[in-house]
């Protein structure tokens, strides 16, 4: 089938679209951690100054009553504006990847480019179910998901760009030995994977972030960063980072197995010591080592994190520096 250039256009024309409501949101969410961390600081000050006042008088206020702090939550307006430009984002986000598709006649994660558009997308997906699950389950105020929007917008974002910048290629149609049923298996749950590994990851480093501030809250000090402590605490951050990768270790484990099968049906061979089949094999021995470390030996906190994010690592690894620079069976960045 021949290429539809001008749907390719719009697929396009999308993808910038979606790049500037990224944009948006990623400035509006960034503002509205800002306004929370000034927030957060005024209301240690007046604590601060309440214990002070509570303690020269006794435990009472002048009219000899306690004093505390108003519960009341603020108005998030920098955040609500922040998820309406993402959730746009990534409805254009979507739109691209589905004109994409319909200009080649076919599932659009054919080549580097393309999984790269697919897989952020499903990254901003996940990211909007998480604010979904929180609301209704009542989550608000330092708890709400809509902190984690400038972690996830700024990602994904950056993915587009150095996509856009480094991978693209013209919408075209696959070379043989993609052009099988067996690419929608194992792209599919390697994106899902992938998707879920980063969302490991970005809980993985806010859990480090929190981890150190809490260690210094304990030595008596003042930690940096007053907009973290909207932001659950390391250990939950810790068990929301284990989670996603457990998951996405099954995965990663189906990505293995449908490689090898369709490997056995291209090229006659379930393993061809091929760079990207190895690497592929390093992540899952990682985050192998990874989930038995957590489950088994006990491990959490920061040894746990760090094998974490060395998994991550590989990950990256894999997809850029293997797919530009070691010459294999899977070298496709120019397809």
């Amino acid at each position: 089938m021949t290429v539809d250039e001008n749907v390719a256009q719009v697929s396009n024309l999308l993808l910038y679209s979606a790049m500037t409501a990224y944009l948006g949101s990623f400035i509006a969410y960034a503002a509205d951690l800002a306004e929370g961390g000034k927030e957060i600081k005024a209301r240690e000050g007046r604590r601060r100054e309440r214990a002070a006042g509570v303690g020269a008088t006794g435990g009472t206020g002048e009219a000899g009553t306690v004093l505390t702090e108003p519960a009341a939550a603020r108005r998030r307006r920098g955040a609500a504006v922040g998820t309406s430009l993402f959730t746009l984002a990534a409805l254009l986000h979507l739109g691209s990847v589905i004109a994409r598709g319909v200009s080649v006649h076919r599932v659009p994660w054919g080549n580097m480019f393309e999984f790269a558009l697919t897989g952020s997308l499903v990254v901003a997906v996940g990211y909007l179910a998480a604010v979904v699950r929180a609301r209704r389950a009542g989550l608000g105020g330092g708890r709400d998901a809509r902190y984690l929007g400038t972690f996830v917008a700024g990602p994904v974002l950056a993915t587009l760009g150095i996509a856009l910048r480094s991978f693209y290629v013209e919408a075209s149609q696959l070379v043989p030995a993609l052009d099988s049923y067996w690419l929608i298996i194992h792209v599919l749950v390697a994106i899902l994977a992938t998707a879920l590994s980063t969302l490991g990851f970005s809980a993985t480093v806010l859990q480090l972030t929190q981890e150190k501030r809490e260690r210094v809250r304990v030595s008596g000090g003042r930690p940096g960063g007053a907009f973290m402590d909207a932001l659950p605490g390391a250990v939950e951050l810790e068990r929301t980072a284990f989670r996603l990768n457990a998951v996405a270790f099954v995965m990663w484990t189906f990505t293995l197995i449908a490689g090898a099968v369709w490997a056995q049906v291209a090229w006659n061979r379930y393993w061809n010591w091929d760079s990207k089949e190895v690497w592929t094999f390093v992540i899952w021995v990682v985050y192998a080592c990874y989930l038995h470390a957590r489950a088994t030996r006990g491990w959490d906190g920061r040894r746990a994190a760090w094998l974490s994010v060395l998994a991550f690592a590989c990950m990256i690894f894999n997809y850029v520096v293997v797919n530009i620079f070691f010459p294999g069976l899977h070298s496709y960045a120019g397809v």
